[in-house]
């Protein structure tokens, strides 16, 4: 991927080498994720060194939400020390993500009919604070609604490349273009609804197919990044498609459950199967438009 002469996002807060904030974990029960979710999560997480429940997305995030917004929303918040990212993998950050604003603030009106409002991106070690809660490497990268903040920790990138082969440039990009797709997903007024559905949900399947759906559309509107701006600033090389590909199939939660236990349980799936984030991101590749990624009208 050429990804050296892409725009520099100026919404980044680079908080690498501060010490964590609120500390504890993810709560268990009161609008987070149950107790049986964290013995599952706990087995893949110790099969695998990361939690595969928020790997490419705020899934647990989302289902705490709907529990705690006010009381997440009225705690008080450290001021945090930032600066702009110097180094490559900070400067790569940025340029994939000013390459999102440029697409973004385009397409979206355009396709939409809705301005785009840039979400700012929190470089990280270990943990930090955001107003979803803590936020911690073992989680992930991860879109917060409630601050509007991706929240990533590069490290992320090293275990996708020596843990799930993924890895290298585009991968990467897909990583920080899904996130942003959660931020489409916001402004297009669909995190909310879920978040209402997931309340009157009658189980924890339902709940989880409706965060699968918002993962899937995620995928997808990753993948219209990649073809609108590639027409933009043809920054796509031979191979970085495949890359991406393999990176969707290798954290699709069939392969993750089927890795760390042996079977798959279809129900508790929250971020799709291998097949399913490939498809998703294949449609936003080829298509270009985020009318291709309605998850929910499929």
């Amino acid at each position: 991927m050429k990804w050296e002469d892409l725009q520099t996002s100026e919404n980044i807060e680079d908080r690498r080498g501060e010490e964590g904030g609120y500390g504890g974990g993810p709560s268990v029960g009161g609008g987070g994720i149950g107790l049986g979710t964290m013995v599952v999560l706990g087995l893949i997480g110790w099969a695998l060194g990361i939690n595969p429940a928020v790997l490419i997305g705020g899934a647990e995030m989302l289902s705490k939400m709907h529990g705690e917004r006010g009381q997440i929303a009225q705690q008080e918040e450290r001021p945090h020390q930032t600066s702009k990212p110097t180094d490559q993998m900070g400067l790569f950050v940025s340029k994939i993500l000013g390459s999102n604003e440029d697409v973004w603030a385009a397409v979206l009106p355009e396709q939409k009919g809705i301005s785009f409002k840039a979400p700012r991106l929190v470089l990280f070690d270990g943990e930090t604070t955001s107003r979803c809660g803590q936020a911690q490497s073992a989680m992930g990268p991860f879109y917060c609604p409630l601050d509007q903040r991706i929240y990533l920790d590069t490290s992320f990138f090293r275990d996708m490349k020596q843990r799930y082969g993924g890895g290298g440039d585009f991968a990467y990009a897909y990583v920080i273009s899904h996130e942003m797709g959660h931020h489409i997903e916001n402004l297009l007024g669909i995190l909310p609804k879920v978040q209402r559905a997931q309340a009157r949900a009658g189980s924890r399947a339902e709940a989880n197919a409706l965060s699968v759906r918002v993962e899937l559309m995620a995928d997808c509107l990753a993948g219209v990044w990649a073809k609108n701006g590639d027409a933009r600033s043809h920054f796509l090389e031979e191979g970085d498609i495949q890359k991406a590909v393999a990176s969707a199939q290798a954290i699709g939660d069939d392969r993750l459950q089927k890795a760390s236990r042996g079977y798959v349980v279809p129900d508790s799936f929250t971020h799709g199967s291998s097949a399913q984030r490939t498809e998703w991101l294949m449609r936003g590749l080829k298509s270009g438009r985020i009318d291709a990624c309605d998850t929910f009208g499929r």
